[in-house]
């Protein structure tokens, strides 16, 4: 999302939303009255440390994880929608079998990928750990 007046517009299916822009208590709210089905919210470095305590423990008791991360390369003018393909749960699936370790993965999958640490983190505990 590139702003709060986004927030009416998400579909209430939704499990995971990047904020592009420093929300408010009042933004982190209605997200998530608009999206009851919220697993994790993605915030850019700049913006995830200086979110609020309020929002960020608001956030932890309705159950939703706050990643640190940015969508390198998507233009949300193009496809409204970043997804994580398959093949990258299925290589992440693939490397913790075959016994790497969990830093070793997140590295290595970081690596090929760009996606950001905490939502490989998340990826795994949530897809993969589970």
């Amino acid at each position: 999302m590139s702003n709060k007046d986004e927030i009416s517009e998400l579909n209430r299916n939704e499990q995971l939303v990047h904020l592009a822009f420093r929300a408010s208590n009042m933004d982190v709210m209605r997200l998530i009255q608009q999206c009851p089905r919220l697993k994790a919210v993605q915030t850019p470095p700049s913006y995830h440390h200086t979110m609020s305590k309020a929002a960020r423990q608001f956030l932890e008791i309705q159950g939703v994880a706050l990643l640190k991360g940015d969508v390198w390369g998507h233009r949300k003018d193009i496809e409204e929608y970043y997804s994580v393909e398959d093949d990258v749960v299925d290589k992440i699936s693939y490397l913790i079998g075959e016994g790497h370790s969990i830093e070793d993965t997140i590295k290595q999958v970081k690596r090929e990928t760009k996606l950001s640490e905490d939502l490989i983190k998340y990826i795994l505990k949530d897809k993969v750990l589970s």
